[in-house]
């Protein structure tokens, strides 16, 4: 796997597993919502100074950004779209 989509497949792993919003995440990250989507997407290539701000954001490490999927692991599912109520 290549290390946008690893990137991308992480990024995505984390944040859903931590139940955070792209939205909150680019706002914690200092990056604009949609460019996070598109990091997600594997449409964007991050500077090693913006994968410092997300993993600080996450709360990880920037190598947990790199890290190959566990054998038969499933591709990590969006959170459900839309508002949370009372957000």
């Amino acid at each position: 796997m290549k290390g946008r989509a690893l990137v991308a497949r992480n990024l995505r792993r984390i944040r859903v597993k931590q139940g955070i919003s792209q939205e909150k995440l680019a706002a914690d990250a200092a990056v604009d919502r949609s460019y996070l989507g598109g990091l997600e997407r594997q449409e964007e290539n991050p500077t090693v100074d913006l994968l410092d701000r997300i993993a600080a954001a996450l709360s990880v490490t920037i190598s947990e950004l790199f890290a190959p999927p566990v054998p038969g692991e499933k591709a990590p599912k969006p959170l459900r779209s839309g508002r949370k109520p009372g957000a």
